[in-house]
């Protein structure tokens, strides 16, 4: 059991979950509401057997990101979370590289099976793209100003940005219908990549601060050390500016809808949790409220994914 339980800590069990959740709830309440359209003739491309698949892959890759993470920060992290070490304390670090190369290859393989099925080979491509990107995140870029932020912020941003790639058809976009469906399936698309860009990225700085000893100690040129605290908090302060702004300008075009409880569900449970992280976090100065803040950044992952919910509740 202790074995089990060390391994579903090292490939962030949690976080996998996240990344179905987000899949399952886009393409079963946002993909019926796109193509909810009068005389509509396109099928979908990605049936829900290629989806769940599709969602496999993107789960293999992202564990398999997090394995290899684990396995190079193995120094950083005795010092940052010692309590929570698993490489090399519970499981090998023989058998991590291995797990990683596994779930890496399965998440490749599947991605290419699911694109000869559907006639669409950038899935394979662009998923072996993130198989490269993790790793070089986790061997160098991670430790660079910046860059790694950006890395992890379009990684996730991917999550979403995948299915309406998988769906694309550039040979059917002069039908009415399908151009149609696919501009309101892109712009959704568009929506939530944009919303799990700007939080991860937020998050992540966040999560550097908190980390600063670590990375500090094994020379890592992260926001933090490289720009100050202060900066980080100001650079983390305006994209939460801006993501708050973007939500509530959205909130105004959806009253032409009359999406009442949509409208109150995103000022509740999204903008005003991400204004209390802003005020929170111009006051953290501890590696615990830090950690806090990092936690309820999640939250707000976890209440913007469910507000896909609504479209089904008004399709």
């Amino acid at each position: 059991m202790k074995l089990i339980l060390a391994f579903l800590t090292l490939i962030r069990s949690l976080n996998l979950f996240f990344i179905v959740l987000t899949q399952a709830l886009f393409y079963y309440c946002i993909f019926p509401f796109a193509f909810d359209v009068e005389n509509i003739t396109v099928p979908y491309t990605l049936t829900p057997k290629y989806f769940w698949l599709l969602s496999a892959a993107s789960v293999l890759i992202a564990a398999a990101g997090y394995i290899i993470n684990d396995y190079f920060d193995l120094n950083i992290d005795q010092v940052n979370k010692p309590d929570k070490l698993v490489v090399d304390r519970i499981i090998k670090r023989r058998w991590t590289i291995i797990w990683h190369w596994v779930f890496s290859f399965a998440g490749v393989a599947l991605s290419f099976y699911i694109g000869w099925k559907i006639s669409d080979w950038i899935i394979g491509l662009a998923n072996a793209g993130c198989v490269l990107l993790l790793l070089l995140y986790s061997t160098t870029f991670k430790k660079k100003l910046l860059i790694g932020n950006l890395i992890i912020s379009l990684l996730t941003a991917w999550v979403v940005m995948v299915l309406f790639v998988a769906e694309w058809r550039p040979y059917t976009i002069n039908l009415p219908d399908h151009r149609l469906v696919m501009s309101r399936l892109f712009k959704l698309a568009v929506v939530y990549a944009g919303f799990a860009f700007i939080i991860s990225l937020v998050r992540e700085v966040v999560k550097d601060i908190e980390d600063m000893e670590g990375d500090a100690r094994y020379n890592c040129k992260t926001m933090p050390i490289v720009w100050g605290v202060n900066v980080c908090k100001m650079f983390a302060g305006v994209w939460l500016v801006v993501l708050m702004l973007s939500i509530l300008v959205l909130q105004v075009y959806v009253l032409q809808f009359k999406w009442w409880a949509s409208i109150l569900y995103s000022v509740v449970f999204i903008v005003a949790p991400l204004a209390w992280i802003l005020v929170r976090l111009y006051r953290a100065n501890s590696r615990a409220e830090f950690h806090s803040l990092s936690n309820a950044i999640k939250f707000v992952m976890l209440t913007g994914i469910l507000s896909m919910l609504f479209f089904k509740l008004y399709s």
